[in-house]
């Protein structure tokens, strides 16, 4: 194997791995709202904004394998991963009440599903956009070095 191609194959692995990580995302996201019935709140459909097209994105950019969509992807990620913490902290009550964006629907502080309880559906979002993010991360700079 050329040394020109390992590079291209740790991005395609990495840009591969991200794809995963968004389309389970969005099927999760999908299943619960559409499956489970859990109406998505103003938060949950930011984050949804944000992973829904890098699922896309991510999946274009594999075939033939294109490391420039990290350009895009990257700050959607960032985006993403900060709109998920601010719920992961406002599920958790570290964000006052009357800092709740939610109006009409659901209730964003409100857990609505909890696993080994502490792992709610922010902490989720949050754990995937941050890897999505790192791993992108990864692939921008190896492409630059």
């Amino acid at each position: 194997m050329t040394s020109a191609a390992q590079p291209r194959n740790l991005h395609w692995t990495l840009l591969f791995v991200s794809w995963l990580i968004a389309l389970a995302s969005t099927l999760g996201a999908l299943f619960f709202s559409e499956v489970v019935g859990l109406a998505p709140c103003v938060l949950c459909w930011y984050q949804r904004i944000a992973m829904f097209p890098l699922a896309l994105m991510l999946a274009i950019a594999l075939l033939p394998i294109d490391a420039r969509v990290v350009r895009y992807a990257l700050p959607l990620a960032l985006v993403g991963a900060a709109i998920a913490a601010y719920h992961t902290l406002l599920v958790w009550g570290l964000v006052p009440k009357d800092l709740v964006p939610c109006g009409q629907g659901p209730s964003c502080a409100e857990v609505k599903f909890e696993l080994l309880g502490f792992i709610t559906l922010p902490l989720l979002s949050l754990t995937a956009f941050a890897l999505i993010a790192i791993l992108l991360w990864i692939v921008k700079s190896r492409k630059s070095g």
